[in-house]
């Protein structure tokens, strides 16, 4: 198979259109850090919380509507062990946004957070803070890898070119822009991306329907539900995505981040039709009527490019190459997410609250922009190990739901809650997860749940024990919290004991004096119930 030379020119065109929109709004963000009341090096991160519905409903559903998303549909449907229920993700999406809009939009939004990580320090102190931030970090710089990976793959089928180059240059022009227009950058080029993949991936839906290898469709629509509990985790697990809280932090109001993520459940959900489809049509497909032959993927090991495939061999030429327009604009719109996502959060919470507090807003923006690049290049780097990176992505996306959501769940709305819950819910949830094990990365389990089965030596446990340890955490955070507070506040537990300075008596204020929180480790507790 010869170079795609159209194919590669108009997908060269597409990226310099999204690198020059991405310089542009680096202006924009200029004219609003001039104007900006706030810190100018917040603008980078919450846009000077302006963002306007429409934006902001385009931004949230390209940050979730990624290569994996689109894919990992396709290929789930396609698959025979699975099936049209495990095409999870469209729903997953649907309640993660709809959650995230009922439980955290107004309140969040309303106490003008940077990050997500803000309630934390404020409540539990700098330590506990890092501890919630290493598994979003890992999250951010696994997800990146692996969308850059499948991109590489797809753009090879595709394109016939060599997918090293062109996860180079796809991470290159992410980076670019994101370093140099902040969220603005993001947010509009998820504009034209998302823009993009609606209009692409729908074109592309009669031509599959006119080929004539497509057979009968009816036959290849089958419901496994071997794990139908799968897709819980998917969605919750995204509640505690920083990705998610910065497009909710940068809305012009908590009412219109409110609306912004209810609308953007439903735009997700339909963004995942297509791929439902190709997946569906692509697994009735007579692969002998096309160059590509038999086996059919399936059989040779090709699931996970279904969809590229698909486009390349059932679709004409031309077609194909709107398709894999379609896969790059994803990657780049969760690329952009995620590098931004883990800066912001790093310069945030952990350089501006404790490497260098008296930084300046200038030094700050450095900063931000530094971090955007090493998590970009260490994705970049570790894209070229795309099986053992998918397994660290799937580990790291079930550590945010076990362990971080009911964190953030109890610092926002759960005033009972302190430093010494926090740390044993969170502990606990580590520990049951590690226990449960993860046949991806090899570790086999020690717990045991009902309806586990055991083929070729490998334990797959069906139970939702994922869900299962995520109220475990929970319940052990608030008994914990109400335990402590009780022994403390009555003496049972003596005063010296209490070494993160929870319950440490405060001096009693003048009259005319107005208490402020403690600069400890845990903070008073008395003080911090407003949050």
């Amino acid at each position: 198979m010869a170079v795609n030379v159209a194919g590669l020119v108009a997908v060269g065109v597409f990226y310099v259109v999204i690198l020059l929109t991405g310089i542009l709004a680096s202006r924009k963000s200029k004219q609003v850090e001039k104007k900006c009341l706030e810190r100018r090096s917040e603008v980078a991160i919450v846009g000077g919380r302006n963002i306007n519905i429409v934006v902001s409903v385009f931004t949230m559903t390209a940050t979730w509507v990624g290569g994996g998303y689109i894919m990992g549909t396709a290929e789930a449907v396609y698959m025979p062990t699975r099936g049209l229920v495990w095409a999870s993700a469209p729903l997953a999406y649907l309640v993660n946004f709809i959650l995230g809009g009922l439980l955290f939009a107004k309140p969040m939004r309303s106490k003008r957070y940077v990050t997500m990580l803000d309630p934390f320090q404020h409540c539990y102190g700098q330590s506990f803070t890092t501890a919630i931030l290493i598994p979003n970090l890992l999250s951010d710089i696994f997800w990146v890898a692996c969308i850059l990976a499948g991109l590489g793959a797809t753009m090879s089928i595709v394109l016939d070119i060599s997918p090293i180059l062109s996860i180079l240059i796809s991470a290159a022009v992410s980076i670019i822009y994101t370093v140099l227009g902040g969220l603005y950058a993001v947010v509009y080029t998820d504009i034209i991306q998302l823009s993009f993949i609606f209009v692409s991936l729908w074109l592309c839906i009669p031509f599959i329907f006119l080929s004539p290898a497509l057979t009968d469709l009816s036959q290849t629509i089958h419901l496994n539900d071997s794990n139908v509990h799968s897709w819980i985790g998917e969605a919750l697990g995204g509640l505690s995505c920083q990705s998610l809280h910065q497009r909710i932090l940068a809305a012009a109001s908590s009412s219109k981040a409110q609306v912004s993520c209810f609308a953007a459940a439903a735009f997700a959900f339909i963004m995942g039709i297509p791929s439902v489809i190709i997946g569906a049509t692509a697994a009735s497909a007579d692969w002998n009527q096309t160059e590509y032959g038999l086996p059919p993927p399936y059989e040779r090991g090709e699931a996970g490019n279904i969809l590229p495939l698909a486009l390349s061999y059932i679709t004409p030429s031309w077609v194909s190459v709107l398709g894999i327009g379609s896969v790059a604009a994803a990657v780049m719109s969760s690329t952009d997410s995620a590098l931004l996502s883990s800066a912001s959060m790093f310069t945030q919470n952990i350089y501006k609250a404790t490497l260098r507090k008296q930084a300046s807003d200038r030094e700050l923006q450095w900063v931000t922009r530094i971090c955007v690049l090493m998590v970009g290049l260490a994705g970049t780097g570790l894209a070229f190990n795309k099986s053992s990176m998918l397994a660290l992505l799937l580990l790291t996306t079930d550590l945010l739901y076990c362990i971080v959501t009911p964190q953030l769940v109890c610092v926002v709305h759960l005033r009972s809650a302190n430093c010494y819950g926090a740390i044993s819910g969170y502990t606990v949830a580590l520990l049951l997860r590690v226990l449960s094990g993860e046949p991806a990365l090899g570790i086999p389990p020690v717990l045991l749940y009902p309806g586990w089965r055991e083929a070729d030596g490998v334990i797959t446990q069906y139970f939702p024990f994922r869900t299962l340890i995520a109220f475990i955490s929970l319940a052990v955070v608030v008994l914990v919290s109400c335990l402590v507070q009780l022994g403390f506040n009555h003496n049972v537990i003596p005063h010296s004991w209490d070494v993160l300075d929870v319950f440490k008596k405060k001096i009693e204020p003048e009259e005319d004096e107005t208490p402020t929180p403690l600069s400890h480790e845990g903070k008073n507790f008395v003080l911090n119930t407003a949050l």
